[in-house]
């Protein structure tokens, strides 16, 4: 009797704990989904200079460089 009552409380407790974790997996697919969209407006950014200032496919990978280093 004392081990079914342990079993249960161990059972709510991960039940508590699988709903907290389903939260925060929520806000991180919001926030990938707003990383994804500053991703394609990038995307489409560089295809706007690209095309508008053709030295600037050229000049591109160079500033990339210098603000990764």
């Amino acid at each position: 009797m004392k081990e079914d009552i342990i079993l249960s409380e161990k059972i709510g407790l991960l039940q508590r704990e699988l709903g907290t974790l389903a939260e925060k997996l929520g806000g991180f697919e919001k926030s990938m989904k707003g990383l994804e969209d500053i991703g394609k407006e990038l995307k489409a950014l560089k295809l706007f200079l690209g095309r508008r200032y053709p030295e600037f496919k050229k000049e591109y990978p160079e500033i990339i460089e210098k603000l990764r280093s």
